[in-house]
């Protein structure tokens, strides 16, 4: 099979990551998610901690909601200021999903992916959402939550995604003209959406001429 890209951007309790796995299973590729943060590591050399706190800090500030710098493709070299700054760390990410694009093939959750690889024509964007009602359900299922925490957690990591989004890309969250695919992963579950997704891709590398 030709090499290919699966990338999926979710709103929060959509299914997004046992979605990704199923089908990463069902197409013998690996799946990322976080784990982009420990190759970011490797690559620039900054620790995966700092990653990782930085990814979590900035979900706390109000950075994504006052500024944005798009992604050129730039890494900042280690003498500057701004090496550890979270655009830097975003780059090296980016950085990295090029790489593994290059070389292989895969399924990735987040990290603007559908926007970092969009000049590749073997990448797959789908965008994956459900009813909020369903989101909070499933992460007071999964996180052992009350309702009311659950509907905080859903709105709140919706807010930082649309806003990470569009600090990186330029671009709206939810504008379906971003995706070869939106689904409602409610109207099929977990295993029924995975199965789409992969007869999508199967049709989409048969039009693919290399």
């Amino acid at each position: 099979m030709k090499q290919f890209v699966i990338a999926l951007t979710r709103r929060c309790g959509a299914g997004a990551t046992p979605i990704g796995k199923i089908l990463a299973k069902n197409l013998g590729v690996h799946f990322y998610n976080r784990d982009l943060l420990r190759l970011a590591s490797d690559d620039s050399g900054i620790s995966e901690e700092l990653f990782a706190k930085v990814d979590e800090e900035t979900k706390k500030s109000l950075l994504y909601r006052v500024s944005r710098k798009v992604y050129d493709g730039t890494i900042i070299p280690p003498e500057s200021d701004n090496f550890l700054s979270n655009e830097n760390l975003f780059n090296y990410q980016a950085k990295v999903l090029n790489e593994l694009a290059n070389r292989e093939s895969f399924v990735v959750v987040g990290r603007a992916a559908n926007f970092v690889l969009r000049d590749r024509p073997n990448v797959i964007s789908v965008y994956l959402y459900a009813p909020e009602e369903i989101c909070v359900r499933r992460k007071m299922n999964l996180m052992n939550f009350s309702y009311d925490e659950a509907v905080h957690y859903v709105k709140k990591q919706n807010k930082y995604r649309r806003g990470y989004f569009t600090h990186h890309t330029g671009q709206i969250w939810e504008d379906m003209r971003n995706y070869a695919l939106c689904i409602d992963t409610n109207e099929l579950g977990d295993e029924g959406t995975a199965k789409l997704i992969e007869d999508f891709l199967m049709q989409r590398m048969e039009r693919i001429p290399f």
